[in-house]
């Protein structure tokens, strides 16, 4: 039996009230719950509940239609693949921005002002260089470890540096953080990549620009410079930008739910790196990578077209939780991985990627499934074209998003409406058991 009934009211679109009825067939009594932005509170819901029974939960594993903030940081349109930063469509800030002027974007609300951003980047520049106690950390680390796990636990050794990052009611020291960590992460993510080399690390060269700074980082060796080509710096310029922030995902969702406890932001943000590790994030590009190896050549592409449709292979990068249309980051990606090849040569797995993507985007199936090729798709043949190995892959994804983790903690922790993260729970186990001492149960 039907326990409520909702419907919907409202009057015009002038911003008048909209309410959504609801009654509950157990009372026969009747709510009024507002509908503002289009949601309705769930302490509204809680409301409706019995003599016996306590108020109604949402049950909403993942969060795929429950809300946790509101938020000015980025906008998504998923059936109409709009992808917006601070309101600035992301085609427009990959071709003609800088990801510097982009962090600044998200982080301050705003565009710079040459003034302003002369002076950002000259604060990141400066503080690219961390404490020799930090090297001498991760130099500490197995000759195999992973650099996510490197990257992770040398960004919340950052925290027992810089205790005063705990005072985040302090405006001018939220700012001193929120650059330290926009200009470290690239050094440390960089010397995690040549510790499971085996190579020196590189200390930062601050002639050179933030994307240029880190390939840089990467790959120099006995050179007086290294000078990467333009190509490739703004390549990876661009990959910087589209990655920047995503709205409320797993790892942003990470970083304000411990950010909640109003704990440091080096903290905060180590949560939001253990969220990208996991291969249903982070990892997507090189389960990309994967699969055309797998495939092996364009003329078994509708071979494993027909196994995707019978349940046999899974289609990687393709598809989106958000997105129901194309993801907008992967036209521009395409279009990057061009110049990348430009200067690289062409990675041989393009072309099974290329008629991939062409099958896919004509087949009823997928077409009706509204799949279609995400930002992993083409991430992973750029990275690998780069020379970086996919271990790395998560590194050069957790660098830019950064900039996105601090824009949301900013705004969590400015926010009056946002309380500890303590999400309720249906409890599904046993009641009321008797204990038996173990004298008793083991006899």
């Amino acid at each position: 039996m039907t326990e409520t009934t909702a419907t919907a009211s409202g009057r015009d679109d002038t911003g008048a009230s909209q309410t959504l009825s609801v009654r509950d067939n157990r009372t026969g009594q009747e709510y009024d719950v507002p509908i503002v932005d289009g949601a309705i509170r769930a302490a509204d819901i809680g409301k409706i509940k019995t003599e016996d029974e306590p108020g109604l939960a949402v049950y909403d594993p993942g969060f795929v239609n429950t809300a946790s903030c509101r938020s000015a940081v980025t906008f998504i349109d998923g059936e109409a693949g709009i992808l917006e930063y601070r309101g600035y469509p992301i085609e427009q800030l990959a071709e003609k921005s800088s990801y510097l002027e982009v962090a600044y974007l998200l982080v301050h609300g705003e565009l710079p002002t040459k003034d302003q951003y002369d002076s950002w980047v000259h604060e990141i520049t400066y503080h690219t260089f961390v404490h020799e106690n930090i090297r001498t950390f991760m130099q500490g680390f197995r000759y195999d470890a992973h650099p996510m796990g490197m990257l992770l636990a040398s960004v919340g050794a950052l925290s027992t540096f810089y205790p005063e990052s705990r005072s985040i009611s302090d405006a001018d020291n939220r700012h001193m953080q929120v650059v330290r960590l926009i200009a470290k992460m690239p050094t440390l993510g960089a010397w995690a990549f040549r510790h499971a080399q085996g190579k020196p690390y590189v200390y930062p060269d601050n002639d050179l620009g933030y994307a240029a700074n880190f390939l840089a980082m990467l790959f120099k060796m006995s050179e007086q410079k290294f000078n990467a080509d333009e190509r490739l710096i703004r390549a990876l310029e661009v990959l910087f930008i589209l990655h920047a922030d995503h709205e409320q995902n797993c790892s942003t969702n990470a970083v304000r739910s411990v950010g909640s406890s109003e704990v440091d932001p080096y903290s905060a943000v180590t949560a939001g790196i253990a969220a990208l590790y996991g291969p249903l994030h982070g990892g997507a590009n090189e389960a990309v990578l994967r699969m055309l190896r797998r495939i092996g050549s364009e003329d078994r592409v509708p071979e494993f077209i027909e196994g995707v449709k019978n349940g046999k292979e899974r289609l990687m990068g393709f598809g989106h939780r958000v997105y129901k249309n194309y993801d907008p980051r992967a036209k521009i990606i395409k279009q990057a991985a061009d110049d990348v090849f430009e200067v690289t040569g062409v990675n041989p797995a393009l072309k099974i990627a290329l008629e991939l993507e062409r099958i896919a985007l004509e087949d009823e199936y997928f077409v009706t499934r509204k799949l279609s090729p995400n930002v992993d798709f083409y991430s992973g043949l750029i990275y690998e074209a780069l020379q970086v190995p996919p271990g790395m892959f998560t590194v050069l994804f957790a660098i830019p998003r950064t900039s996105g983790w601090l824009a949301q903690w900013l705004e969590l922790v400015q926010d009056p409406d946002q309380k500890i993260a303590r999400p309720k729970q249906i409890y599904t186990g046993p009641r009321t058991l008797d204990f038996m001492a173990p004298s008793e149960r083991w006899k």
